[in-house]
């Protein structure tokens, strides 16, 4: 699974320029760097309509058929292998696919009894794209609507398979544009949900404050 992620990144201008979207999207929200990005933690995401939009979810999915919010805590991620025939996710493969923008990713590398934090990413540690879903769930107690998303994972390239034994699907920066786009081609989404190639990718230790989701600073990001 992927439970805590990245992005470090503090200038809107560089999100808006990589992908696309308005940087007037970010006028409807408040931006700053989450260097601990946890389940329930508002996300950056970017959807298409004709045109390419970013706002805020929340990470976690709630399927617009659920009773209580509650679910989405055990929906930040969905299988590559499943999520064709989920019932919590099919629907919104067919009509919701998004784009999850992170600079990085923690797993934690079980040696014995002892477990280190690793941060995984790109080897410039520049912005990419986890593939993502979205729902819209209404609270039938206030009638306020809900936005929330989950991450799609995979079985783990070289770089992660002795960390993890999966890992978040990253879309290359060329399939971003298929992925949002509509189709009915479910096996031709399916086909961009693989490995990114490990070649590109770096990891390194990091300290293990990062396991408190109450920790949130650059210093997380640092190599020990």
């Amino acid at each position: 699974m992927c439970g805590r992620f990245i992005v470090a990144e503090p200038d809107p201008n560089q999100f808006s320029f990589r992908f696309g979207f308005s940087y007037n999207d970010f006028e409807n929200f408040d931006w700053k760097p989450n260097y601990n990005v946890a389940p329930s933690h508002e996300v950056l995401v970017v959807t298409e309509d004709g045109e390419r939009h970013a706002e805020l979810m929340r990470w976690g999915l709630v399927p617009f058929w659920a009773k209580d919010i509650k679910v989405g805590f055990k929906m930040i991620n969905a299988r590559t292998e499943t999520v064709q025939t989920s019932g919590a996710f099919k629907h919104a493969l067919k009509r919701r696919r998004c784009l999850i923008v992170a600079d990085g990713f923690y797993k934690w590398k079980k040696e014995g009894s002892t477990k280190t934090p690793m941060r995984i990413g790109m080897k410039d540690w520049e912005l990419f794209a986890f593939a993502g879903l979205w729902e819209s769930w209404t609270n039938k107690e206030t009638g306020a609507d809900l936005h929330s998303c989950t991450i799609i994972t995979c079985p783990p390239n070289e770089l992660v398979s002795p960390i993890h034994d999966r890992m978040p699907v990253i879309l290359p920066k060329e399939a971003e544009a298929s992925w949002l786009a509509p189709t009915d081609d479910i096996e031709a989404l399916q086909s961009l949900l693989v490995p990114y190639n490990a070649d590109a990718m770096a990891s390194y230790a990091v300290s293990d404050l990062v396991n408190s989701v109450k920790n949130n600073s650059p210093e997380l990001l640092e190599a020990v």
